[in-house]
């Protein structure tokens, strides 16, 4: 992969679902599909939405490390970054990644406390495509 910025972020910019993994209470793995990231820098830092009483913050509250999988059903490839979570419950962090129409998921609007940003950042990553797999340092 000659340029993985470009082919990672075209990748997840055209990706309808997103699934992120977290580390459970008693240690297992757990994958959560989530839906498009509200906001990116690079393939460094993806920001989600998400509900601040959800098990996965629950969890991430205690062992922030995080895997976040990006899929290209058409050409049969993905790739998966490897990073932290942080919890950012500021309004500047929420009404960053605010969008028309969240009101379904949070009533309150921005305001709402089970409204809360997820910001991953990345340190490593594994891309596979064409039969073959490629990890790479972020």
């Amino acid at each position: 992969m000659r340029n993985p910025e470009e082919t990672i972020g075209k990748m997840i910019d055209k990706s309808g679902t997103s699934f992120i993994g977290y580390i459970d209470n008693e240690g297992y793995p757990i994958t959560k599909a989530m839906l498009k990231p509200r906001k990116r820098n690079g393939i460094k830092e993806i920001w989600f939405s998400t509900n601040t009483s959800s098990n996965k913050v629950k969890c991430f509250r205690k062992n922030n490390k995080a895997s976040v999988y990006f899929v290209d059903k058409r050409f049969f490839r993905g790739v998966s970054l490897i990073g932290n979570i942080e919890i950012l419950e500021t309004p500047d962090a929420k009404e960053s990644i605010w969008q028309e129409g969240d009101e379904i998921y949070y009533k309150k609007g921005i305001t709402d406390p089970d409204y809360c940003v997820l910001k991953f950042t990345a340190i490593k990553g594994r891309y596979y495509s064409n039969f073959k797999s490629e990890d790479f340092e972020i």
